[in-house]
């Protein structure tokens, strides 16, 4: 539920400064040591797990992940653009690659993201900054005629307008 305005179930923020309630999103999102949170926002860590790694992954990876492999469902041999090379990017790029995808190309505004993004399966790369076209063109005429899925990572509508408009009829 997307609606609750910045509070958890109850209605109550448990956050607060000086008395007065910060709201959160999406249930909790905080950087305080200590919160209370609903048992279904709640993960086991392993706890050889290095804690440096572990808060940076958090849930974008395997939520992307997750997308990639249950909602989109590349095929093995398709092709597949991934917008946005952050955590949730490399995570949609990872299910790509297990589900066998031949082509994954990485859309991103910071060219620097490309080469860990290869780690996580991205075969090529387009800067939207670096063309005179837009990026879907420029993704169509790579992939004649346009990819066979399309994830988009970033937030931005017009990322989302982008990768739909890549994908072949």
């Amino acid at each position: 539920d997307t609606d609750r305005v910045g509070m958890i179930h109850d209605g109550e923020s448990r956050f607060s400064i000086k008395g007065k309630p910060i709201h959160h999103f999406l249930g909790t999102s905080t950087f305080s040591e200590y919160t209370v949170v609903h048992s279904g926002q709640v993960a086991k860590i392993n706890p050889e797990a290095p804690l440096d790694k572990v808060c940076i992954v958090s849930c974008g990876l395997s939520t992307s992940l997750g997308a990639t492999l249950n909602v989109a469902k590349p095929k093995k041999g398709q092709s597949v653009a991934v917008f946005g090379l952050g955590a949730v990017g490399l995570g949609a790029a990872e299910g790509a690659r297990i589900a066998g995808a031949s082509r994954i190309i990485g859309v991103d505004l910071n060219s620097n993201r490309f080469e860990q993004a290869k780690k996580f399966g991205v075969t090529e790369f387009v800067n939207p900054k670096e063309h005179d076209k837009p990026v879907q063109q420029v993704i169509a005429e790579m992939t004649n005629g346009g990819v066979d899925r399309s994830v988009e990572c970033t937030g931005s509508v017009r990322a989302m307008i982008q990768a739909f408009e890549c994908v072949h009829d």
